[in-house]
């Protein structure tokens, strides 16, 4: 591809339409500039730019994992199944309690939906009292969830 005009060459270069892996700027025979990616038969040719390929970064190796210090605390295998047992009944409690909370937030949003209170006088009241005893139910669902997932983790 040669290009003859100066402005021309500039607007494919900021178009990126040029893509070539080095760019030669040649005088020929008659004196005429011209900027192309082929060397060719001109006389006179110079680099003006060379595409270098992109240098690639090694991530360093990893140290194998080191072994425990000979010192470093140890807790023998039944004391770690009753922490584990204890977290599980603590985790069981605690979604039991969830799901009770649950319930009654489902049951509040229920009875909450179907009544509209007396000092609601304008609408947007009433849809604020419910709007909070949805959020309250998202809330105890979320918990739910997450305690599920927790109990799933165990060993």
């Amino acid at each position: 591809m040669i290009v003859r005009f100066p402005l021309l060459f500039a607007l494919l270069l900021g178009t990126g339409f040029a893509r070539a892996d080095t760019l030669y700027k040649c005088i020929d025979d008659s004196g005429v500039v011209l900027y192309t990616n082929q060397k060719g038969g001109g006389r006179n040719c110079a680099i003006l730019s060379r595409d270098l390929p992109v240098s690639t970064y090694t991530a360093p190796k990893q140290a194998p994992p080191r072994a425990a210090p000979g010192d470093f605390p140890r807790v023998n295998e039944d004391t770690q199944k009753g922490r584990d047992t204890d977290r599980r009944r603590i985790l069981e409690q605690e979604l039991a309690t969830e799901q009770q909370s649950l319930e009654q937030a489902r049951k509040d949003l229920a009875e909450g939906e179907s009544i509209r209170l007396g000092s609601e006088k304008n609408y947007q009241k009433y849809l604020d009292r419910v709007q909070a005893l949805k959020d309250t139910v998202a809330l105890h669902e979320r918990n739910v969830e997450a305690l599920k997932r927790e109990m799933v983790n165990l060993k």
